[in-house]
Parts: structure tokens; sequence; C-alpha cells
């Protein structure tokens, strides 16, 4: 388990790219927090350390964003409105699993049971204005 006090956008991307920096494809990353927490902040960094160039920005609407090009593939998605198994079916959720990429997903509580088991958790709080406290663990080591 990891945490960092993010003061800054700035610092809330790096830590999102160092992370990114990190991963081999097939992972799942997956956001907790509220709104405004700085979850799409971190996906930018995450796309930067994957080798992604472009603006990236909430899926919110598109319920997934792809950003392709870099080292690997980013998936994006926000699973605020998805509230069954038949919702994360037809969103491709699983197919994009396992296309060797990495998926992200904010409001990840919606799909926890559906979550593999190599899911890495990003949580983030609100310490400030502009400061986050930033949490990441996997899977299994919530309570270490």
């Amino acid at each position: 388990m990891e945490v960092y006090i993010s003061n800054s956008r700035g610092q809330t991307v790096e830590i999102g790219e160092n992370l990114g920096k990190t991963l081999n494809g097939g992972e799942v990353v997956a956001f907790r927090g509220d709104l405004g927490s700085g979850k799409t902040c971190f996906t930018s960094g995450l796309a930067k350390g994957l080798g992604y160039k472009g603006d990236v920005t909430s899926p919110t609407f598109a319920l997934i964003n792809e950003y392709l090009g870099g080292r690997l593939p980013l998936y994006h998605f926000d699973m605020y409105r998805i509230s069954s198994w038949d919702e994360l079916y037809s969103c491709g959720f699983f197919e994009y699993i396992e296309e060797g990429g990495v998926v992200a997903a904010e409001w990840s509580e919606n799909i926890e049971s559906a979550l593999p088991d190599n899911t890495i958790y990003v949580e983030f709080e609100k310490t400030g204005e502009n400061s986050r406290k930033i949490t990441v663990f996997k899977k299994g080591e919530e309570n270490s």
C-alpha cells in the first residue's frame, strides 16, 4: 500500500504517471472517490505514463474513452450509471480487460463484484481545496 499527498493538479498527474510507467497490460485500475476528487486528473497522468500524448477527458457521457498510441492502450470507463451485469457486459468491460491494455474505472464501487483479482485500487480523499490523499493498493491489501 502506498499513500501520497498531492497539493496540486500537477502532483496528482505525476502520481498517476508514475503508476502508469509500472504497468505491463492486463491491469484494472479501480478508482474510488467523490466527484471532483482527482480521478480524471490522475487518469491523465496514467495515460502519460503509458506514453499517450493527447488530452484526457472524463468519460461521463461517453461511458468509455479509448486512449491509443502509447506503449499500451488505456480504456477509461465511467461506471457511475452501471447498475447491472447486463449493462457491464453490453459496454464491453470484460472484452476490454482481455485486450491486454490497461482499464481505468471511475466509480468502481458500482462494479466491485466484477473486478478481477489483480485489480489496483486508487482511493482519493479531499483533504483541502487543492490537496488530496491518494492511496494505491492491490485487491486484498485494504486492511493491511
